[in-house]
């Protein structure tokens, strides 16, 4: 069949959903098995439903601090052990942590599983850690911060707008943590945080690749299915935010700002369990929006026809827990102010919620979001991460396999309400972001 023939009837026909397998071990822990068979190898990942907006007040950034402190010792394995074992098996391994998770993952050969599992499982329930480990990594963690925030303006303006979105949700604080509380963090922070948290019914064991799913489950009884659940696991309670009655704006000023630039953040609806077609509409919308420099309505009116901009662009946050957000950005042309910038970007949105969508523009964009979930199924971690991060806030298995449908039945009608909803000066915080106050 010939190339584009096959890529035609690939776009028209419905999502495959994956081959996933879900168990329950008897102490709680969830096991999810995606069989793709394509190469010898598997993904192996645990995922726990807790991140740094769980963080108590007054101790941000223990989360990714535990992180860190998870690749030390335990009783049968010596600091730094566990990713030497996953190196002399040909694998690679790594962990990250965000709002609403923490996840740690290795990606060996196929039958290497069962040796994953064993370490895995080891460093949930017999971590040890001595108070020289926490000093050392106490100092990773803040040179981490230094180098990737306090050396970056741009990292610092993300920073101080989403205290300023957030005034009441932890989801305002940064994950790494504010500076004067990481410095603070110690023994007990990182051994209270693992010990409540870091139990099999707050987890979530993701495998992904060329297993069989009933080999999977014999593997997780041996390694994990000793471990005792945690009877004092708490609800997970998060904090609302309140109504935002008023916009919020600040002027961010750094000598170390190339270019100035107008950004505002909306609050905006999460992908909810059941109910992902607003969170799906404003996908479409961030593209229509900002998605291109050549064909959305930010690109073609500010860079092409009135050359107000450099650069414009849109983006949507809806893969969490709670409340995220819808973001635009405009970097205005040489002789063009802040205020000239912030104008046009508005007029734009306007002209843009009296005429709707172009028709044309929507259904390019629906092909592309189709091509990309296709490519997605070509990459087996980012299946196992799709699956893990999805269920750690909330949504289901289902929920992940009916998204590409979902995202297909889009309408300009879901688009304009989508914008209708969100785009609300009142629910949004507008940032100017320059070297000095003398160029705005």
């Amino acid at each position: 069949m010939h190339r584009l023939a096959a890529l035609l009837i690939a776009f028209a026909a419905p999502a495959l959903a994956e081959e996933v397998t879900t168990y329950t071990l008897d102490n709680g822990m969830d096991v999810v098995v995606i069989e793709d068979r394509r190469a010898p190898a598997v993904v192996h990942m645990v995922w726990y439903r807790v991140g740094s907006a769980d963080e108590p007040t007054g101790s941000s950034g223990v989360a990714h601090f535990l992180e860190h402190l998870m690749f030390k010792a335990t009783n049968s394995m010596a600091a730094g052990e566990f990713s030497t074992v996953v190196a002399a098996n040909g694998g690679t391994d790594n962990a990250f942590t965000s709002y609403d998770y923490t996840a740690y993952f290795q990606r060996v050969a196929a039958d290497r599983l069962g040796l994953m599992m064993q370490m895995e499982a080891d460093r949930m329930n017999n971590l040890v850690l001595t108070e020289e480990d926490v000093a050392t990594e106490r100092l990773v963690i803040l040179e981490e911060r230094a180098q990737r925030v306090e050396n970056n303006p741009n990292a610092i303006v993300r920073e101080q707008i989403r205290a300023a979105q957030f005034l009441n949700h932890r989801y305002g604080q940064p994950i790494i943590g504010w500076q004067h509380e990481m410095a603070q963090l110690d023994r007990d922070d990182a051994l209270g945080w693992y010990d409540l948290y870091y139990s099999p019914n707050n987890a979530i064991l993701v495998v992904a690749g060329d297993v069989e799913p009933e080999q999977v489950l014999a593997l997780a009884q041996e390694h994990y299915g000793p471990i005792p659940a945690e009877t004092q696991l708490p609800a997970r309670f998060r904090s609302e935010e309140p109504p935002q009655r008023a916009e919020r704006r600040l002027i961010y000023e750094d000598l170390r700002i190339s270019q100035p630039y107008v950004t505002r953040s909306y609050l905006a609806p999460e992908r909810d369990p059941g109910a992902q077609e607003v969170a799906a509409a404003l996908v479409y919308l961030a593209e229509v929006l900002g998605g291109s420099s050549f064909t959305s309505v930010l690109g073609t009116e500010l860079m092409f026809d009135t050359q107000v901009a450099l650069f414009t662009g849109a983006g949507y946050d809806g893969n969490n827990l709670d409340d995220g957000t819808f973001s635009l950005t405009v970097v205005p042309s040489p002789g063009i102010s802040l205020q000239e910038a912030e104008d046009a970007m508005d007029a734009a949105i306007a002209g843009f919620l009296d005429e709707g969508v172009d028709p044309e523009q929507l259904e390019r964009i629906r092909t592309q979001l189709r091509a990309a979930e296709i490519y997605a199924l070509d990459n087996v971690e980012s299946l196992a991460r799709r699956y893990g991060a999805a269920l750690t806030q909330s949504l289901t298995v289902q929920d992940v396999q009916d998204w590409p449908d979902i995202l297909q039945r889009v309408t300009a009608d879901d688009i304009m309400a989508a914008a209708a909803m969100v785009l609300d000066r009142n629910n949004a915080v507008t940032a100017w972001v320059v070297p000095s106050r003398e160029e705005m």
